[in-house]
């Protein structure tokens, strides 16, 4: 059975809007704190959500890209 379109673009989506929100958080609080450094330990946890958000973001399209491949 065929497969709508709509939930491979909801996972797109969501994909790209972890790897955008990873790549804002990471701007704007260099921007803001000055800090760009991911090794400082006073910022870690902001960072760690930033690696987070990209790691999935980036695995999501890369796993909505394999799907339609396949199809």
């Amino acid at each position: 059975m065929a497969e709508s379109a709509f939930p491979r673009r909801a996972k797109t989506a969501m994909s790209l809007l972890l790897v955008i929100g990873g790549l804002v958080m990471y701007v704007g609080w260099g921007i803001l704190y000055g800090s760009w450094n991911i090794f400082t330990p006073e910022h870690m946890g902001v960072y760690v959500m930033v690696i987070t958000m990209l790691a999935f973001g980036v695995l999501g399209l890369l796993l909505v890209s394999r799907q339609s491949k396949e199809q």
